[in-house]
Order: structure tokens, then C-alpha cells, then sequence
């Protein structure tokens, strides 16, 4: 490949679908840490899942242990954030540098989880607000931040 052709930022679809995949790999890593993290507070695993799963299926989501409320709210939270990481992605496809790129991932991960946890919720789901663990919430953010930011190595490929 030349040299020009390795500078110049990808495509909008092609970095919409690297977003998708970063995305995705980054909200299933920040699931694994919401749940390991809910099992160290004595919840259950499925905790996060079971509360989102309440904009769906109502007060009936909150059940204990896996149910079909933990698959809807899993499936709500890839849907919502690998579309978020295709956004995200479009906007900031042509950003070069690596380490700018993880600082604004992690800006809009965070910027994104207090307009819908603390605005959102709030105000439309207010037992997912009151419920929800917050400073965990806050790391898998960061976390999710940190594996959206990785976008431009699937676009190269």
C-alpha cells in the first residue's frame, strides 16, 4: 500500500462500520465489567441489563437472575452504543493522531453516559437512575471509551 493512500482518512461508511465495531467490542467489555462489578456489590450479574431492560418491559424486567429481560436489555445496550460508535466514528475519521482520539472517545463516552443517566433517566426512567451503581457505570463508560477510540485500526484493515 502507499504511502498516500495510508494517510488519508477512511471513507464514511467504512468508518461507520470500524465505529460499529469498536462500538460493539467496547459496550460488550463494559457489560463484562458492569456484571463483575455488580457481583462484587452482592447483585446479580444481569443488574445493568435487568435495569435498561425497564424501558422495554416495565417494572416486570426486574427480576433476579437471567431472564428474558436481561437478553432485551443486552441486546438495547449493543443496539444503542455500537450505533453511537458508528457516529462517533463518522465524525472523527479524519483525527491522525492516536492518543487525540482516545481523549475524545473517552470525552463523548462520558459526555454520553451523564445526558442519558443523569438527563434521560432522570426524568423518563427514574428507578434506572436511582439504581443504577454509579461509579461503576462511570468506569465501564470509560472503558467503552477506550475500545471505541481503537475505530481507526478497523478501518485500516
Amino acid at each position: 500500500m502507499t504511502a498516500a493512500m495510508e494517510n488519508r482518512p477512511p471513507g464514511k461508511i467504512a468508518a461507520f462500520l470500524a465505529g460499529l465495531q469498536g462500538g460493539m467490542v467496547g459496550i460488550l467489555c463494559m457489560l463484562a465489567w458492569l456484571g463483575v462489578s455488580a457481583s462484587w456489590l452482592r447483585r446479580s450479574f444481569w443488574t445493568s441489563e435487568d435495569l435498561i431492560a425497564r424501558a422495554i418491559y416495565g417494572d416486570a424486567a426486574m427480576q433476579r437472575g437471567f431472564v428474558d429481560g436481561a437478553v432485551s436489555g443486552a441486546a438495547l445496550y449493543v443496539l444503542v452504543y455500537a450505533m453511537l460508535g458508528g457516529l462517533f466514528a463518522v465524525v472523527f475519521r479524519a483525527q491522525e493522531r492516536q492518543v487525540r482520539v482516545l481523549l475524545l472517545s473517552l470525552a463523548f463516552s462520558m459526555g454520553w453516559y451523564y445526558l442519558s443517566f443523569h438527563v434521560l433517566c432522570r426524568s423518563v426512567l427514574p428507578l434506572v437512575y436511582l439504581l443504577h451503581a454509579e461509579r461503576p457505570m462511570v468506569l465501564g463508560h470509560l472503558v467503552y471509551g477506550t475500545f471505541l477510540s481503537r475505530f481507526q485500526n478497523y478501518a485500516r484493515k
